[in-house]
């Protein structure tokens, strides 16, 4: 440690000239669409920083063919701005791209070239700072604003200087962890135990295709992708694998036009203004607006499975797909199969199932944000459950002790519902942000966007409006 703090420096920019508007605190698509909307805010003064390299989106799942949910005007600025020269058309126009696209008639496009193109817009945005670790952040009320500790990395992660900036606000753009369930933990842990998660899919696609028998547990979207890439990619007749999940079916994705007015800015006003007990009520009978699967993807596994039932000639395909069942515990045996103990919820019968490999498409959680607030976490105000309060400009609230704001991005589907973690919906988040930020509307946002009417008050609720203004002027 000692050569580190010899190196020692404060290498944000722009702190010798006073405090910064806005530290970010991670650098996933969130927060990157709040830096790409930022840089068209003259005067803001603001800074990313992010402990990875370099940006990458969920690589272990960039799997071929694989698109995303959304359609790609759901990019990180287009539906705040649609003249931000940060957009995908925008990129698409840097790549000399835009005719083939244009001809394509593409609505929704693969994982990779979204990955790509928030690649492009990392590269460009001025104030991002990878190969930083954020370490602390604490306000500092002498002074009147946060204290953000991190540590810039070398090449190859360790620490190389450490540093400080000063804010006026920040925003907590941490994202989410790979989920396991308790029951597999130990196993997905141990060293030289093929369990992984489907976060790191990609790594191990080539000896989970050449493993005896798989099982993927889990029904949502990454779990039926997994499935179909390893049923393509193992023998007919010999595919050996299982598909189990706790849902009590394979079901789609809910995709009605109607149905995605959920994840409108109308909805999210709307469920933050429901009592907690109804927003905890509500949010697990939504499961399906966000953990099932796309018709088409459900499709794809039906006529992969259909061929190859149709080339054995009357035989069936070796894959076996179970919903309902859970998994109670798992062990691995003496000759290195692991065995996992299922119980199924309808049936009140228990079973086991003795596999090679297991994928665990199990989602992914909140990464707690308490360790990195420190004793600033003592000040943030909680719901019954001993969670975060978030007001509607997505800021924790907050004691008298504290004059800063702290907001938060995909942290708060308790308050704000199941649209928080929706690709759609982040250039109107950062929007608002901006906006509370500034004191001003640096982006109109519109009035009304849904035909549906959620509840019997109408009328905009505040969203986008300066509200408690954050301590910037720009």
């Amino acid at each position: 440690m000692s050569r580190v703090r010899e190196a020692a420096r404060t290498v944000a920019a722009g702190d010798a000239d006073g405090p910064l508007d806005l530290v970010g605190v991670g650098i996933g698509p969130f927060n990157l669409s709040l830096a790409a909307l930022g840089d068209g805010v003259p005067g803001l003064r603001a800074v990313f920083f992010e402990q990875r390299p370099a940006f990458r989106w969920h690589p272990g799942l960039l799997i071929e063919g694989a698109t995303l949910q959304v359609p790609f005007l759901a990019d990180l600025v287009t539906l705040a701005d649609p003249a931000s020269p940060w957009s995908f058309l925008r990129f698409l126009r840097e790549r000399e791209r835009l005719f083939p696209f244009y001809f394509a008639e593409r609505f929704h496009i693969e994982r990779a070239e979204y990955d790509a193109y928030c690649r492009w817009v990392s590269e460009g945005v001025p104030g991002l700072r990878f190969g930083h670790q954020v370490d602390a952040v604490r306000w500092n009320a002498e002074r009147g604003v946060f204290e953000v500790d991190f540590t810039q990395l070398d090449a190859h992660g360790e620490a190389q200087a450490l540093g400080r900036s000063y804010a006026r606000n920040v925003v907590l753009g941490i994202g989410t962890a790979p989920f396991v369930p308790e029951s597999l933990r130990p196993l997905a842990e141990a060293p030289s135990v093929p369990v992984y998660h489907s976060a790191d899919y990609l790594a191990h696609r080539e000896e989970l295709a050449a493993a005896g028998r798989v099982t993927v547990v889990g029904s949502g979207q990454s779990g039926a992708e997994v499935f179909l890439d390893l049923l393509r990619r193992r023998p007919v007749g010999r595919e050996g694998l299982d598909w189990l999940t706790r849902s009590a079916a394979f079901a789609p994705m809910e995709y009605s036009k109607l149905g995605l007015e959920h994840f409108t800015p109308d909805y999210t006003r709307y469920f933050h203004g429901l009592p907690e007990r109804e927003r905890d009520r509500l949010l697990p009978s939504q499961w399906q607006l966000h953990k099932a699967v796309d018709v088409e993807t459900l499709a794809a596994v039906h006529e992969e499975l259909y061929r190859r039932a149709s080339a054995l000639d009357g035989g069936w395909p070796d894959a076996v797909l179970t919903p309902g069942v859970r998994v109670r515990t798992a062990d691995r045996l003496g000759d290195g199969r692991l065995e996992l103990r299922l119980e199924h919820a309808e049936q009140g019968e228990r079973g086991s199932l003795v596999t090679d490999a297991v994928v665990l498409a199990t989602g992914y959680a909140e990464r707690p944000a308490d360790g990195l607030l420190g004793a600033l976490a003592t000040s943030v105000r909680r719901d019954g459950a001993g969670r975060p309060l978030v007001d509607e400009e997505f800021r924790l609230v907050m004691d008298g002790s504290v004059a800063g704001s702290v907001f938060v991005q995909n942290a708060e589907r308790h308050t704000h519902g199941v649209g928080a973690p929706d690709l759609g919906l982040a250039a109107h988040r950062s929007a608002v942000i901006l906006n509370a930020l500034t004191g001003r509307e640096c982006y109109p946002l519109p009035d009304r966007t849904a035909f549906t009417r959620f509840g019997l008050r109408q009328g905009r609720s505040g969203a986008g409006a300066a509200g408690r203004s954050a301590t910037v002027s720009v």
